[in-house]
Parts: C-alpha cells; structure tokens; sequence
C-alpha cells in the first residue's frame, strides 16, 4: 500500500470546542492501542498506509482522520472494531460547526423555501461549481478548508434522499447561471445538475430574469424551515441583521418577500427551459 502523506483528514478548527475535543479523544485513544501493541509510530504509519506526519497529527488530536484510516487502524491494531465505531463520533464534527448546524436543521425540516441572490444555492452546487465559488473567497481559504467545504456541502445533499422528502423551492437569479466560475465546463455540468434536480416531484426550480423590473429579493437571501411540529425557522439579512428568527412577525415578513418574488420569477416549467437554453449556450463556445 503506498504511503499517502498528508491527503487524508482534515485540520480541526479551534473555535469548535465540542469537535476539538471529540477529535482529541479519538486520538488519544489510537495512540494507546498503538503503544498497547508495541508499535512504533514509522512502523504504524508504514502499516497502514499513512505518513508518519499525518500519524503524530491524528494522535495528537490535530487532524480529524477519515474513516479509511480508522479501518486500516483497526485492522493493524487488532483492535476488533473498537477504532472502527469511532467513525460514528468523528462523521458527527468533520465538517464545520456552522453547516453541521444548518445540515441539523436541513434533515428535520418538512418544507424548505430557499433563495441566495448572489450564486447557485449551497444544496445545489456541484463539487465544480462549489471549488470554484470557495476559490474566489477574500482573504483566501487554505486548501484544506476548501476541500473541508466542499465534502460538508455533498454531504447536505441527503436532504434530497429522504423518503419521504421535504418539499423545496428554489428560486434561482439568472445572472448566477451565466457566470462561469470554476470554467464553462464547470458551469454546464452545474445547468446539467439543476435540470436533474429540477425532475424530482419534492424540488421546484425558478429562474427570476434580469429583465424583471420589479424584484422583491434586494434585501438579500431568505430561508425558511419549517418543522413537522408546526415550528419554523428563517434567516435573511434583512430581518434581525440575518440572525435566525423563529417569531411569528419575523416569519410572515420572510415569508411575505419569498412568496412575492416567487410570483415575480418564471414558473417552474419556463424555468426549466431557460435553464436548457443557456445550457445550450455553453455548448456553443
């Protein structure tokens, strides 16, 4: 097996005490078994595949392994699928601590009312299209951090694999499906993907043109969730400086703005061949 020196795993952010310290214990508790067994660290990194940086990172509670790396771990170490279980604690704070709040919320939600102004929404972004857009990011993520992104919001897109799903809508800004960020093979696989999205019965998509010379969306984007115990949550950075709201009065001006725009964008059906004209576009250059 050949050693793969620092691509596994991801930094732990230190602003996330709940993850630091999970990431910690797991650590701990690999460099007991490894030191319980009598290995060496070159020689369990060797073993497993892994560099020896990447082994004295996870030990040290630095770097969130995957969960190949608790596999081979546990295999090497004979520990009978103690290391392995641990996946199930690490899954939980691999990705940052403001998307596992919102992915929390996303997989309870009943109904889903969702519009971003500025680019295609999170729940929608291909990988492509998500490099991209994290790329253009000022002062710049670090690599790992774009990677860390980009696996947190495939992994938000389970919402789309419940059974049965929440209904959503989408309301989409035109000018974010004619900038090719990432490349114009990017953004075609990204007019691919929400024609895909589009044909699901829970998903409705709406194009709001430029041409429109009404927009009730200038006050920014909007989100709301609704729960199956009749709870709602919304955030929009026109209400309460875009902190979430749950007051009723909050929820009606939200909902007030998503349903107007909603009415002022294409339909779901001119949406969609809109989205197969500009897909044809891209063809073309």
């Amino acid at each position: 097996m050949s050693v793969q020196a620092d691509e596994p795993g991801w930094e732990v952010d230190p602003d996330d005490e709940w993850g630091v310290a999970v990431i910690a214990t797991v650590g701990r508790q690999l460099k007991l078994r490894r030191e319980a067994v009598g290995m060496r660290v070159p020689e369990f990194g060797k073993a497993i595949g892994y560099g020896e940086d990447l082994v004295y990172k996870v030990e040290g509670g630095k770097r969130i392994p995957q969960p190949e790396y608790l596999d081979r771990a546990d295999e090497v170490l004979r520990a009978e699928g103690l290391l392995a279980a641990m996946k199930e604690d690490v899954a939980k704070v691999r990705y940052p601590k403001k998307v596992r709040a919102l992915a929390k919320m996303e997989a309870k939600a009943v109904e889903l009312q969702l519009y971003d102004p500025l680019n295609v929404h999170g729940l929608l972004q291909t990988p492509e299209y998500a490099r991209g857009l994290l790329m253009m990011r000022r002062p710049a993520y670090s690599a790992d951090e774009v990677e860390r992104y980009i696996a947190a919001r495939v992994a938000r897109k389970s919402v789309f694999e419940r059974d049965p799903g929440p209904e959503i809508s989408f309301v989409l800004e035109e000018w974010t499906l004619r900038r090719p960020l990432g490349g114009t093979a990017a953004l075609r696989r990204q007019l691919e993907h929400l024609l895909e999205m589009g044909q699901l019965r829970n998903v409705e998509l709406q194009v709001m043109p430029m041409d429109r010379e009404e927009h009730a969306g200038l006050a920014g984007g909007i989100e709301v969730l609704k729960f199956a115990d009749g709870s709602a949550v919304g955030r929009s950075p026109g209400v309460a400086n875009g902190r979430p709201v749950h007051e009723p009065r909050h929820l009606r001006i939200l909902e007030l703005r998503y349903g107007i725009i909603r009415a002022q964008a294409l339909t779901p059906r001119e949406s969609t061949a809109f989205i197969e004209q500009l897909l044809g576009d891209t063809c073309k250059t």
